[in-house]
């Protein structure tokens, strides 16, 4: 795995620091549509559709491969990986797989981690070919969906949604190492009201310094931080409603929370962990996934249930973009995207 620089995992994503692989690619938004057949191709600079490429059915995230060169898109109903090339913004190679939800890679580019959600299975495959190497399922987990990995990169961290828990999985040694139960009611005060009744643990990243990983529960409207090295809980963040994706600020300091729910997106200070702003969608909306732009000016969310695209001002949280795309779309990748390499869901840079 390449050697993490300054004791900080995010210290090669700042502004501008594009990889020469991806200097020139166009600055374009690729947004799947999951209650539909297509990504939806849009310029970060104009705000308008480039073109419509056709996907496979429930097109959940688009994803960026390890080595930067190809964007994948998860066709989940379909069976299949769709890829694009993010220089022509056009789609190329479709692979056969079972059921995609997303898609992770380890951190030493050898293995892809595909999130087969509806079966239930972690599928290790071949990084370039996807030939599976093992399938690994656990009793108990249902739902394995999000994660993210430690940052020495010898495990990661996968959020079950459907059961209520997380695991430890061993990168080399592809098996579950610890099993983490969440607690089905909120603990944080300030959480906003239950709405279902049980833990629905979503998106989780690592904190700059490594020590935490950082877990978006939807269902208790939480925003749980895990000791890296005890793997257990040591708090949590009362958040509004359906807290769903998190995306570090390029220059490390903030993490954004999507309040799908809310309409709202929380920013917390991973000095203090503490909620320090929260942005408001006027008249309401269903920020869920996508990513931080590459000069890091602009925070680039789906509108689930809207049928469109926000763009957030990071500098003052304000609106300043609402693009209709129809459709339901879900996990925007925005390209291209400071780092060395990925780690897959919707642009896990390191």
């Amino acid at each position: 795995m390449p050697p993490v620089i300054t004791n900080d995992v995010y210290s090669q994503t700042r502004a501008g620091m594009l990889s020469p692989q991806v200097r020139h690619d166009p600055g374009y938004l690729y947004v799947p549509d999951s209650a539909g057949s297509t990504v939806t191709v849009i310029s970060q600079r104009t705000h308008r559709t480039v073109r419509v490429i056709p996907t496979g059915y429930l097109s959940q995230h688009v994803v960026p491969s390890y080595d930067l060169r190809t964007l994948i898109t998860n066709s989940s109903y379909a069976d299949e990986l769709v890829e694009i090339d993010p220089r022509t913004a056009r789609r190329t190679r479709v692979i056969s797989m079972p059921r995609p939800y997303n898609l992770y890679f380890t951190p030493d580019g050898k293995a892809a981690v595909v999130m087969i959600e509806q079966l239930n299975t972690i599928r290790f495959a071949d990084a370039r070919t996807f030939t599976t190497i093992k399938d690994l399922r656990y009793p108990g987990c249902l739902g394995p969906n999000h994660a993210d990995f430690s940052g020495n990169g010898r495990f990661f961290v996968v959020t079950c949604e459907f059961s209520g828990e997380l695991l430890k999985v061993s990168t080399l040694g592809r098996k579950v190492i610890g099993v983490l139960h969440l607690d089905p009611n909120p603990t944080a005060r300030r959480a906003a009201p239950m709405t279902m009744g049980r833990s629905v643990p979503q998106d989780v990243r690592l904190s700059p310094d490594g020590r935490t990983f950082y877990v978006a529960d939807m269902g208790t409207n939480e925003l749980r931080l895990i000791d890296a090295r005890t793997f257990r809980q040591r708090r949590t963040i009362g958040l509004p409603r359906m807290p769903h994706g998190l995306y570090p600020s390029r220059d490390g300091k903030d993490l954004y929370i999507s309040d799908r729910g809310a309409g709202r997106v929380s920013v917390l200070d991973f000095a203090t962990n503490h909620i320090v702003d929260t942005w408001t969608i006027p008249g309401g909306g269903s920020p869920d996934m996508g990513g931080v732009s590459a000069d890091g000016r602009t925070l680039w969310l789906s509108g689930r249930y809207d049928g469109v695209v926000y763009g957030f001002d990071t500098r003052t949280g304000k609106l300043i973009a609402k693009i209709p795309v129809g459709g339901s779309p879900h996990g925007i990748a925005v390209w291209p995207q400071p780092g060395r390499y990925s780690l897959g869901h919707t642009g896990n840079m390191r």
